[in-house]
């Protein structure tokens, strides 16, 4: 049995065959959507990250602290490993994986392949520029203005694929796949990001499309982050699913809620 909880933003823990994986740890600025705290992660020592944005990589450096009790192994690029490296005191923890490596945790095996960030666009980019929102959040909107330098992503998003008790788990870091690359097809579950970029819908129509999971579970559309974030309505993906794919199985978790693959 796989168990799934989605801990808001892009935050998943997988638990499988004895074994207990987080990918991409984050926690949530004041405002956030739903609210929590480094103690929510703090006895997770496998750890996973996407890509190189604060909201994916921001904690690590906490992980890596050898004055806190988490001694967690950290499985990330090149790009993320770099920013970490001039972050975090201690580095020893962090493993650079590359795409199409597979590393082997007892009975789970995590596969790297490669991603493609979600591009906003300009409109977004305006509307979040002159969101009155700003004035609420003035405070994160000036330290995000900082810490966004500071978190690049650098053109290297992973994808990872989790094969673990006969089934297999894709974990989007965002919203975007690359042309080039034959991805596995038919995973028991995809977990797909669903904010960052214009015409969401046929985004995501696009990835599960050419994925063709079983069951697809959303993350990463909560407000995290205000005001660069947004709590994004769903509703008209799930209509476009229904029409295109009634078969398929939709969920919108609730943070801190498992999902279990039997």
């Amino acid at each position: 049995m796989i168990k799934v909880t989605w801990l808001g933003t892009a935050s998943i823990r997988i638990e499988a065959a004895g074994e207990r994986i987080l990918f991409d740890p984050f926690v949530q600025l004041i405002g956030g959507e739903n609210p929590n705290c480094f103690a929510d992660f703090e006895k997770d020592e496998l750890i996973f990250i996407t890509h190189g944005h604060l909201d994916h990589l921001m904690e690590i450096p906490e992980f890596l602290d050898p004055e806190e009790e988490a001694e967690a192994t950290v499985y990330c690029g090149s790009a993320a490993a770099e920013t970490l490296s001039e972050l975090a005191e201690d580095t020893d923890n962090v493993v650079v994986v590359r795409p199409g490596d597979a590393v082997r945790i007892g009975g789970v095996t995590v596969r790297v392949l490669e991603g493609k960030h979600a591009v906003p666009g300009p409109g977004m980019t305006l509307a979040t520029l002159f969101s009155p929102r700003n004035l609420r959040y003035m405070r994160n909107a000036l330290a995000l203005m900082w810490l966004n330098r500071r978190f690049p992503e650098k053109g290297q998003t992973y994808l990872y694929e989790l094969c673990a008790e006969g089934r297999t788990v894709l974990v989007m870091g965002s919203l975007g796949l690359q042309d080039h690359v034959d991805y596995p097809t038919g995973a028991d579950l995809l977990i797909l990001p669903y904010q960052g970029c214009p015409n969401l819908e046929e985004e995501a129509w696009k990835v599960i499309e050419r994925l063709k999971p079983a069951r697809v579970m959303l993350d990463h559309f909560d407000d995290a982050f205000p005001p660069v974030s947004r709590s994004v309505d769903t509703r008209g993906l799930h209509r476009l699913l229904r029409e295109r794919a009634p078969k398929l199985a939709v969920i919108r978790p609730t943070a801190g809620k498992t999902v279990t693959l039997g």
